[in-house]
């Protein structure tokens, strides 16, 4: 799929759908950031930032949907958007917001009960990432976001803290092959495998960490690469193995099933030229 394609898939309201229901916060700021990694001057582009825009709850976050209250982890994705598009003072709120929000297995609560019954806190519990939505656990899709909406902020203060926190967070929970799954690193004692789109992302996260770490991580993402079958997974291990640096592989074309995987796969073609929207 092309630009035009995907301005042809824009709804009237601005926004871009995944399925029935309306459009969404997560194929909508894909697209956005889809558009502007070409050249940003769609009129498409300034209807999406709008219908977005539009969207910023009282708390600052964003919803998955409009009919959804609650500001959730796609945050992060419409912080992806320069400031100067989105709106620094809708920027600001949304930083503030994503700042506040952290796992809540590492909250003060969660910690006392763990001290007052004697239980020592697992190595993967240590550090704070981010949730899906408040209140719940931390994972590891919510935290590498997260952590490339932050990066686009680095001056606020707090935000060089988090993004610290973040990145242990991600290297404590690396599978013993050096990938990612969602969440924990072993279930039931069981040790968990790594997947290709979670690994892509959290190694794209990493970016800027010292390469000695990551030697484990750089050779799942070339062994998920190689075999992923998925849109999804193989976008996100490139942009990562870009951002890091190494060469891709070749990789055959993947069936793009929907407006959210036709952006990933242009926001992949954008960073092979050297314009990632996620550095």
């Amino acid at each position: 799929m092309y630009i035009p394609d995907l301005q042809a898939a824009q709804n009237p309201d601005g926004g871009w759908s995944v399925g029935p229901g309306g459009a969404c916060t997560e194929a909508t700021a894909l697209a956005a950031l889809a558009l502007a990694a070409s050249d940003g001057s769609h009129e498409s582009y300034g209807k999406a930032v709008r219908w977005l825009r539009a969207l910023q709850r009282p708390d600052g976050g964003w919803p998955p949907m409009p009919q959804i209250a609650h500001s959730t982890w796609v945050t992060s994705l419409v912080l992806l958007i320069p400031p100067d598009h989105i709106g620094r003072e809708e920027h600001r709120r949304g930083v503030e917001w994503l700042l506040r929000i952290r796992g809540e297995e590492t909250s003060l609560a969660t910690r006392m009960n763990q001290f007052l019954h004697g239980l020592p806190t697992p190595k993967e519990e240590r550090h704070e990432g981010w949730p899906w939505i408040p209140g719940a656990a931390a994972w590891v899709s919510p935290t590498a976001t997260a952590m490339l909406a932050l990066r686009k902020a680095a001056h606020v203060p707090g935000v060089a803290e988090r993004l610290e926190e973040g990145r242990q967070f991600l290297l404590d929970r690396r599978c013993a092959d050096g990938g990612w799954n969602h969440g924990s690193v072993r279930a039931l004692g069981i040790e968990a495998e790594s997947y290709p789109e979670t690994t892509g992302l959290a190694l794209l996260a990493l970016h800027g960490t010292p390469a000695a770490q990551l030697t484990r991580s750089y050779a799942a993402a070339a062994k998920h690469i190689e075999n992923c079958r998925s849109n999804e997974g193989s976008v996100w291990l490139q942009l990562a193995l870009l951002a890091h640096g190494m060469a891709l592989p070749p990789t055959s074309p993947k069936a793009c099933r929907d407006s959210r995987d036709a952006s990933l796969h242009l926001l992949a073609e954008a960073a092979k030229k050297g314009r990632s929207v996620f550095l």
